[in-house]
């Protein structure tokens, strides 16, 4: 009768388009083991009994277990009450699994109210360790959509939402013993099987940018039978809809396609708006490549970038130009055979039959090139020790398994509206601020500039917004000027680019009651590669990796706990261009990334820096190469000879991350003569060292290279006895 009945339910749910994926041979089931699955809907229950293989027990909390319809259709299943924290019930659980049993447990206790993870309970976990069994893994995805989950007003409800149940291979789960008597660690690995599922659930490595917009749109573009949400607002306060965003972005494409040749890198001079959004979907869905520029390094910088990625086109606004002043660097680029093209001036080339036909595309849901993969999806730049700046290439499948990791770890829904102020040509901005709301069905609100604290203020308390991205420097002075109500409304802020000091965190803890969750990355990484979350968060922590990514901890010299760390994983980049090897991509060796920051990672996988090999330093969330100040001072100071040396140090400052220290010999050395220097070569100010140290010599290798960890000691000790003796 139980397989009767099995065979009915899974004949049902099948052609009310249910779906079951099992990753490992039925034949290989263990005889006894822990099915551990997520809560998303009250069909849960009766979706793993159709499907699930085995003859497995269910332990059903008592919101379950109190349904009568589920008690009904699951009437020949084996189903025991069961309370997660009530010892008795657990420990009958385990003689049960012990005697030869498969067994279900939910492993949140509860339906999910918000679409992802909740709240993890240890009981899956020491089941499992108690009873030597191995946990199967499950995923269910679609049910969050249906009638019979508790996410409504959160999520898009439709009467029959596709489902899946993704069935993990099984994994032998024993507790370190010095953790045994932690029960929160329990439910930390608990948690991280879980988060390994949700991503490779939902992660399609094959789909592009547009095509992912497509799709999201598809499924949050109405409510009712007329009615658009709106989504997405920047400071001319008209907001859009993905309808417009994606009819927008048709039109944009098309006129760029006919005009440019595939795959061309186009470059992007534009501040956070809509325009900059539909003009990146636009060229991303034909196939051609945004180059976002950093419009905040100089003209020179800006003109190397454009030599290295191959552009011969910039896309920008006259606007934005006169706002913020750059018509000399637009000229340079002229001069240099660069094209510069305005979206005001494109606006009125744009005919009544080009809207028609980008709607018709809209409405028939084309999308032109639906595959992403591997193929290049954006150009961003970093830093180079030479001091250019180098490209670093992203592809599709980089940028949306960053977004899907970051999904993993905090779910975002409509009811949520994220502001995001970093700039675009920023990996943090584009990736995590910009297209993770936007592709993952969240609300967005665009600024143009991270620094008008004030009018930030005022917009996020107006709007309300629930989520934040930002730097320590920005959080510290968001965090001075606000009120107490400004923030009323958010439920978590990510800070990264550079480390969260343990000022700004308390601060917004004590005056504005919210906790800044500290994440890591950099561009080559999309730019993801650790994060603390509500459910994990150790303050002092970058927190945990994210789903999918591989490390290593490789030694360096003088560091005696830790080392470098080195990471792989589907969002690792496709490579560097180099400033002298314009337009050739250098991609990493066998696919690992070299972060060049030595880190410590505890027992229980929460990563803490060390220290930073790497000649960068992070200036208010900027990258800067400490070779490319020295090389600037050796410059500006070259016509007094090489007998002379420069060391350049990078040490904290109290808001703005790090600051640039120059140790020399030459006595001769200003920082008016450095000011000029900069000034007059376009170069970035955040080159000028703000503190000048002289010493009669420098450490220095026996290979003749400066020791700039010694040095560092050095001009530490120095500035702390200066310090006390003030």
């Amino acid at each position: 009768m139980r397989n009767f009945i099995r065979f009915c339910l899974r004949i049902f749910f099948t052609i009310f388009k249910t779906r079951c994926h099992i990753d490992f041979d039925e034949n290989e089931l263990p005889k006894k083991g822990v099915y551990v699955s997520n809560h998303v809907s009250f069909l849960d229950p009766i979706l793993l009994f159709a499907f699930l293989p085995g003859n497995p027990i269910f332990a059903l909390n008592g919101h379950l277990y109190r349904k009568p319809l589920i008690r009904f259709l699951m009437k020949s299943a084996d189903v025991i009450p069961f309370n997660p924290i009530e010892p008795g019930e657990l420990k009958e659980l385990i003689n049960k699994i012990n005697s030869g049993r498969l067994c279900v447990i939910f492993a949140e206790g509860r339906v999910t109210e918000n679409g992802g993870l909740m709240k993890i309970y240890e009981a899956p976990g020491l089941a499992a360790d108690k009873a030597q069994a191995p946990i199967i893994p499950v995923w269910i995805s679609g049910p969050q959509y249906g009638f019979f989950s508790k996410t409504k007003g959160k999520l898009p409800h439709r009467p029959l939402p596709k489902m899946r149940i993704t069935v993990g291979k099984p994994r032998p789960f024993k507790l370190k013993d010095e953790l045994r008597r932690q029960r929160d660690h329990i439910s930390n690995e608990v948690y991280m099987l879980l988060r390994e599922m949700c991503f490779e659930v939902n992660y399609n490595p094959n789909i592009s940018l547009f095509a992912q917009l497509m799709k999201t749109g598809k499924v949050h573009s109405k409510k009712g039978l007329f009615k658009r949400p709106k989504f997405i607002e920047d400071i001319n306060r008209q907001p859009n809809s993905y309808k417009d965003i994606i009819i927008k972005s048709f039109v944009l494409g098309r006129y760029f396609k006919k005009r440019s040749f595939h795959e061309e890198p186009i470059g992007l001079l534009l501040p956070n708006s809509i325009a900059t959004l539909c003009t990146f979907f636009g060229l991303s869905a034909y196939e051609r490549i945004p180059v976002m520029l950093n419009f905040s390094v100089g003209a020179q910088n800006m003109l190397s970038m454009c030599k290295t990625a191959q552009v011969k086109k910039v896309i920008s606004s006259i606007k934005f130009i006169k706002t913020a002043k750059m018509e000399n660097v637009v000229e340079i680029l002229k001069l240099n055979g660069i094209e510069v093209i305005y979206l005001e001036s494109l606006a009125k080339k744009i005919t009544l039959w080009n809207k028609i036909g980008a709607f018709i595309r809209y409405k028939i849901k084309r999308v032109p090139h639906r595959s992403g993969g591997s193929k290049k999806a954006v150009i961003l730049f970093t830093s180079g020790s030479e001091g250019a700046p180098k490209a670093v290439v992203l592809s599709h499948a980089n940028i949306m398994s960053n977004i899907k990791q970051m999904s993993a770890i905090e779910t975002i829904n409509t009811t949520d509206t994220v502001f995001n102020a970093l700039p675009m040509f920023h990996s943090f901005g584009l990736t995590v601020g910009t297209l993770f709301p936007i592709l993952e069905g969240a609300k967005l609100f665009l600024y143009p500039s991270p620094l008008h604290y004030r009018i930030i203020n005022e917009l996020i308390y107006e709007i309300g917004a629930t989520i934040m991205f930002g730097t320590d420097t920005f959080f510290r002075g968001y965090g001075k000027l606000a009120h107490p109500f400004d923030f009323h409304n958010v439920r978590f802020m990510f800070g990264g680019a550079e480390a969260v000091k343990p000022d700004t965190r308390n601060m917004w803890m004590e005056r504005l009651g919210i906790r800044v969750l500290e994440a890591y990355g950099s561009t080559e990484c999309s730019p993801v590669i650790s994060a603390n979350n509500r459910i994990f968060n150790r303050f002092g922590s970058i927190g945990k990796l994210l789903p999918a990514i591989q490390y290593k901890i490789e030694p360096v010299d003088g560091i005696d706990k830790g080392g470098e760390l080195v990471i792989k994983g589907p969002n690792i980049m496709l490579g560097y261009i180099m400033p002298d090897n314009p337009g050739v991509l250098v991609k990493p060796k066998d696919g690992w990334y070299h972060t060049g920051d030595v880190v410590d990672i505890d027992e229980i996988g929460f990563v803490y820096i060390k220290d930073r090999i790497k000649r960068f330093a992070k200036i208010g969330g900027e990258m800067v190469s400490l070779n490319a100040v020295q090389e600037m001072v050796c410059k500006a100071y070259q016509w007094m000879g090489t007998d002379f040396h420069y060391g350049v140090v990078a040490i904290p400052h109290e808001s703005k991350g790090e600051q640039i220290v120059l140790v020399t010999n030459n006595n001769q050395v200003k920082q008016e003569v450095l000011h000029d220097y900069i000034k007059n070569n376009g170069m970035s100010e955040l080159f000028l060292p703000r503190i000048i140290l002289f010493k009669d010599t420098l450490p220095i290798f026996a290979t003749g290279k400066m020791d700039n960890v010694t040095l560092k000691k050095q001009v530490l000790e120095e500035l702390s006895q200066s310090a006390a003796a003030q």
